[in-house]
């Protein structure tokens, strides 16, 4: 449910519909609009018959809306403007488009710091690399584990870029916090619900990867499990489902990124590396995206892309990732947006 207050509602009116809220055991969450001022109603009242006569008649309550949708706090109904994630200065789900780039897998130091620098120059807000990597063969390189979030603290620490990385299981939430910047949820663990619950505990924003085979309501209702434990610090990230067509290795839904702008207050980014799995598809993809309304791109680069550990077929060279950030500003440029830090 949701409060909406009228355009002369005073502060006292509001604290009126906060108060008992808080005596029916619920929370509000109040978001301030250029009209109105809405207030989320998070919890299960006991009553909603007898709870919405209660509030349409307190001072200043224009009308109470039942949620129609099955995800509530990432619904836009439940808040009407953009969340804007703040993650060490750069802002995602503002007026920038930002790009995430770096490699699959962190392999070394040096790999990581030549390839942090690379996109950095290149206009790379933040830095993405596996130190947990989940595989479908077992017998595939799996990550340095905490080594791994050594060498891309490095990376922070000398580029100065933010970090992205994926954390697998509840059991590692504590250590990838104390080296992470963004939590990445990786597709195969998008409906992991004790892992999204304990990421949710924690003030860790979080890159949630949209599973192979969901519905974009089953990824919305993910991100709830996060926001539902008070963590509302929520990436969406769309990165391909499976389909019948074999030609690439998932099928981009780019229907997906404009339906999700519309229908969450979240902001969304793309994945063309994972939603394409061909090297000379991610560009072109990518640049759709932007197109379409996402607020960024997560890119795999790498220094000599056929000799990435994983995800070779999939890695930008460095001079080819260069090539799509020119284009992806003149996109993101015409579509009123700006671009590496500098505003339209």
């Amino acid at each position: 449910m949701i409060v909406v207050m009228r355009a002369d509602s005073t502060a006292q009116d509001l604290a009126g519909v906060v108060a008992l809220l808080d005596r029916q055991g619920l929370s509000a969450h109040v978001s301030q609009g250029e009209a109105h001022t809405i207030v989320g109603v998070v919890g299960s009242p006991i009553d909603h018959g007898e709870l919405s006569p209660a509030l349409e008649a307190l001072s200043g309550v224009d009308r109470t809306v039942k949620v129609s949708k099955s995800y509530k706090l990432a619904s836009r109904q439940f808040q009407p403007a953009d969340t804007v994630i703040d993650v060490r200065g750069v802002k995602i789900g503002g007026p920038e488009v930002v790009v995430i780039a770096g490699p699959c897998s962190a392999e070394s130091e040096e790999q990581c710091l030549r390839i942090g620098d690379a996109v950095a120059s290149a206009g790379a807000r933040l830095f993405r690399a596996g130190a947990y990597k989940p595989r479908t063969s077992p017998y595939a390189f799996r990550g340095h584990g905490e080594a791994g979030l050594e060498m891309l603290a490095r990376v922070r620490e000398t580029i100065g870029l933010p970090i992205v990385t994926e954390v697998l299981t509840p059991a590692h939430v504590a250590l990838v916090a104390s080296y992470a910047d963004v939590f990445q949820i990786g597709a195969r663990n998008m409906q992991n619900y004790l892992l999204l619950e304990e990421v949710g505990r924690t003030e860790v924003p979080v890159l949630l990867k949209r599973g192979p085979s969901a519905t974009i309501e089953e990824w919305l209702l993910a991100a709830e499990y996060v926001m539902a434990q008070g963590n509302r610090k929520v990436i969406l990230c769309e990165r391909g489902i499976r389909t019948y067509e074999t030609a690439t290795r998932n099928t981009f839904d780019v229907n997906a990124v404009a339906y999700a702008k519309r229908e969450t207050h979240l902001p969304v980014i793309a994945d063309p590396s994972h939603g394409t799995g061909v090297r000379s598809l991610v560009s072109p993809v990518g640049l759709s995206a932007i197109a379409a309304g996402a607020d960024g791109l997560i890119v795999e680069v790498h220094h000599d892309p056929d000799k990435s550990w994983s995800d070779a077929a999939q890695a930008l060279g460095l001079e080819t990732f260069g090539e799509l950030m020119a284009k992806g500003e003149a996109v993101a440029r015409a579509v009123g947006r700006d671009w590496a830090g500098v505003p339209v």
